[in-house]
């Protein structure tokens, strides 16, 4: 399974797209956005997925 972005709560802030270990998370468009074949929800590698734990917005990375 992989994390998606809400695109209505994101700040653009780009946290997490340098905190992603597997690049996953790209800005596209407007907004930033997550490759579900990239993502493996940070497994094995941290407790928590770590584009969920910078963001400055509660509930923004949600699994997909």
């Amino acid at each position: 399974m992989a994390l998606k972005i809400i695109k209505s709560q994101c700040t653009v802030c780009g946290a997490c797209e340098f905190e992603c270990p597997n690049a996953a998370v790209k800005f596209k468009g407007e907004t930033y956005i997550i490759d579900a074949a990239l993502c493996t929800e940070c497994k094995d590698q941290f407790p928590k997925p770590q584009c969920a734990a910078v963001c400055p917005v509660p509930n923004t990375c949600v699994p997909a």
